[in-house]
């Protein structure tokens, strides 16, 4: 299974964009998904970011709110 095809099709955002979604929004109206592997994550990662490996992420979509926006990196 493509792990694209687990969210629902959503519009690209530059980083810009999303800044200013986030400044506009509390953190609990969106989900921060980190897809990195867990070292660069460790290394830095975004304030509130989820860490789950794209690897896994077929396996732990459950742990998602679908209903939020999610903004992957």
């Amino acid at each position: 299974m493509n792990w694209k095809s687990l969210f629902t099709p959503g519009a690209n955002m530059s980083p810009d964009e999303v800044k200013s979604f986030m400044a506009e929004h509390q953190p609990d109206d969106y989900q921060l998904l980190d897809v990195r592997q867990p070292k660069e994550y460790e290394k830095g990662h975004i304030p509130g970011a989820m860490l789950i490996p794209v690897k896994e992420l077929t396996e732990r979509m459950g742990e998602l709110d679908r209903n939020k926006p999610t903004f992957v990196y």
